[in-house]
């Protein structure tokens, strides 16, 4: 057993980066397609929840698999050239890429990304439409521009709101990194199945495999509990003076 320890922590350390990369990235994508499904231009709306729709429909695994082998496609298409129609003119794109290897961990980084953005921001739009109109009544008042009122009265309460939500979204983030050994990226599942093949232990590697994800979790969990304690903090306070 010894030997295999090695290649599993290097293992978990990729699925780690992986699962916290497709966070952050997650999170930046997720506030966007609340913003564009909270349109008031209604096509826009409407693109943006057919979207969220046909994503949330799929398979995951399919999704995956999907941009790991659609990517090289992509980026022959766009070195190739096309040519769009529009009515008074027509545009031309063509790129000048030289490598067409494709990254797995950035695919499935790109997948994650996708996956977790598409559900985030479901939870990001819930908490947005909890946010009183009064609030943002008062604001113009006051007057404060859209901008300062987004980033300084809504989104703090957005993301008190919907913390919750986040955050069994990044539990079930990080299980499904495990989808990404069917694009030949070495994480914890990969490396567990590469042992077992070398071992033929199955039920030994896969335990040890699940003890690992069960520890991250855990830790995730804490680590979450401390930041709702951060963000409602001020709430906690008045109920208690109360």
């Amino acid at each position: 057993m010894d030997g295999y320890i090695l290649p599993l922590t290097q293992a978990t350390s990729i699925t780690l980066s992986l699962a916290l990369v497709s966070l952050v990235v997650g999170i930046f994508f997720a506030f966007i397609f609340t913003l564009l499904e909270s349109s008031p231009i209604k096509p826009v709306a409407w693109l943006m929840s057919l979207f969220n729709l046909t994503i949330r429909a799929l398979p995951e695994l399919l999704i995956v698999v999907a941009i790991y082998n659609g990517l090289p496609l992509l980026l022959i298409l766009l070195n190739d050239g096309f040519t769009i129609n529009l009515y008074f003119t027509s545009l031309t794109i063509q790129l000048d890429i030289q490598d067409f290897n494709i990254n797995p961990f950035l695919c499935g980084v790109s997948a994650l990304s996708l996956l977790y953005a598409v559900y985030a921001s479901q939870t990001l739009r819930g908490a947005f439409k909890a946010i009183s109109n009064g609030q943002k009544q008062a604001a113009q008042v006051l007057g404060l521009s859209k901008s300062r009122t987004f980033f300084r009265i809504i989104m703090p309460q957005m993301w008190r709101h919907a913390l919750p939500g986040l955050s069994n979204q990044w539990l079930i983030l990080l299980k499904d990194t495990a989808l990404v050994s069917a694009i030949a990226i070495n994480d914890l599942m990969m490396q567990t199945k590469a042992i077992i093949a070398r071992t033929n232990q199955p039920f030994l590697w896969y335990f040890i495999a699940m003890i690992i994800y069960l520890i991250i979790s855990i830790l995730s969990q804490k680590v979450i509990s401390q930041i709702e304690n951060r963000s409602t903090y001020f709430e906690q306070s008045t109920s208690a003076k109360n």
